[in-house]
């Protein structure tokens, strides 16, 4: 079975989640998940983030502008997604987080002045908060393995935008395709939203598993 189908599976509302794959060795609730859906999810952050930084050498001032912080979010999450049998950060690691992207989201909100685009970059940084304090948050409220973690309704708002996200960036994506061009790498809108689809898909995996 194709590995996207797998990832699909495991995040689908009665599958196991992807941290239901395997058994933690941790007590902590997080995004990490076991090591098949986890290391897919880490490789599509991480491939999406390094093409982002590909885009920040671009011509165009409002690529360059864009691409920062996506390129941050790809890494974040693929950080973030990596299984925990690998590696589980200490402690102080998610309140850092909470504070990069938190700097990321008041950034993000400044640039919505000029280009209401940034207002997605704010939600996605924002989700990003929240996740990481979940994370934090977590040990001192939940025992066992698994299991719902966070503010529901919280993660309901955010599963609803992502996924709304996702759908319209797909729509939008098929007529971009198709129009082509001689643009560098960079420089080609159709890239970047396939970047930002990547990036939606990954947060609902995330956000599914919370």
């Amino acid at each position: 079975m194709p590995p996207v189908y797998i990832l699909a599976l495991a995040c689908a509302p009665d599958g196991p989640g992807i941290d239901g794959l395997s058994t933690p060795s941790s007590r902590e609730v997080r995004v990490h998940g076991p090591a098949s859906p986890g290391w897919l999810l880490v490789a599509l952050c991480a491939a999406t983030g390094a093409y982002c930084l590909l885009r920040m050498r671009s011509t165009v001032e409002e690529q360059r502008r864009a691409a920062g912080g996506e390129a941050l979010m790809g890494f974040g999450m693929a950080a973030m997604a990596v299984p925990a049998a690998v590696f589980s950060p200490p402690p102080w690691a998610w309140p850092v987080y909470a504070a990069v992207f938190g700097a990321a989201a008041l950034r993000a909100l400044w640039a919505a002045r000029t280009s209401a685009h940034h207002l997605h970059h704010l939600v996605g940084a924002s989700a990003m908060v929240y996740m990481a304090l979940v994370m934090a948050a977590s040990p001192a409220h939940h025992s066992g393995h698994g299991g719902p973690s966070g503010v529901p309704l919280v993660t309901g708002v955010l599963l609803l935008y992502f996924m709304g996200y996702v759908l319209l960036s797909g729509v939008r994506l098929v007529p971009a395709a198709a129009g082509g061009g001689s643009v560098g790498w960079g420089d080609r809108p159709e890239v970047a939203r396939a970047c930002r689809l990547s990036m939606g898909i990954a947060m609902v995996a995330m956000l599914i598993t919370m």
